[in-house]
């Protein structure tokens, strides 16, 4: 199903008038998720580490309605400046991701990676936790099917997103008297720039794709329904919940 597509079975004007961040937004799932929210009317600030990203993404016509923003997210002077900028949030999106394969193995890359994946969340939650709680807004944290499954060639990877899917929770319990809902999502294998060589290599993605109850890749478009859903009315009393959208990988149980 196409983003266009999917945005229909949703209100059009379901977040009018809301004010939605997405870390991380500059390809990818991340930025996909950003055209979705924008679909449905909400004021999104797409942010990314890269300014070359952003003046690409700028110029075309299909993200004329997102605002992007260079954001260091490795950086809490950086993440506090950003955040007076704003005067409401309603949504925080925390797509922010990055592998470095078996070069994980030291220290200061696997340090790196967990500075991105999995600190940078609570960066940012922290710091615009005032302005969701004066929206009684939301925060959906992208996981993985490794905050599951085990990949040893990635140490940094895996142990970022399964202590992401603890963070989760932790702020679920954390920033729940405040009214605001913590949720993630665990994607399984998906056509990303960072997944290409798996995907491009006919064997290994006929491979992954037989292990999927699906019998196919996921598309970053799979994710925006997902959420868009958690950050919705329609899930006012889920929080610290994970919703794997993997085709039915994990419970295949096993990884290829």
């Amino acid at each position: 199903m196409s983003l266009t597509d999917l945005v229909t079975t949703f209100q059009r004007d379901l977040f009018a008038g809301r004010t939605v961040l997405v870390c991380g937004a500059t390809s990818g799932i991340g930025l996909a998720i950003a055209q979705g929210f924008a679909a449905l009317g909400a004021d999104v600030v797409a942010a990314g580490s890269s300014q070359a990203k952003i003046d690409a993404e700028k110029a075309r016509p299909d993200n004329a309605n997102l605002s992007f923003a260079v954001l260091d997210v490795r950086s809490s002077d950086d993440v506090k400046a950003f955040a007076t900028t704003f005067d409401r949030l309603d949504v925080l999106v925390n797509a922010q991701g990055i592998g470095r394969g078996e070069a994980e193995h030291q220290e200061a890359v696997f340090l790196d990676v967990i500075d991105v994946n999995l600190n940078s969340v609570m960066r940012l939650s922290s710091t615009f936790r005032d302005h969701l709680k004066a929206t009684r807004g939301s925060i959906v944290n992208i996981t993985s099917m490794l905050s599951y499954l085990v990949e040893p060639e990635v140490p940094a990877y895996t142990a970022s997103k399964t202590g992401l899917l603890g963070l989760t929770r932790a702020l679920a319990h954390a920033y729940g008297p405040d009214g605001v809902r913590v949720n993630a999502i665990s994607p399984g294998y998906h056509k990303t720039a960072m997944t290409r060589g798996l995907w491009s290599v006919e064997k290994s993605h006929d491979l992954i794709a037989d292990h999927s109850a699906l019998k196919r890749w996921g598309t970053v478009d799979d994710l925006v329904g997902a959420a868009l859903f958690l950050a919705s009315p329609a899930a006012g009393f889920i929080t610290g919940a994970d919703l794997p959208v993997d085709g039915g990988y994990v419970c295949g149980n096993t990884i290829r």
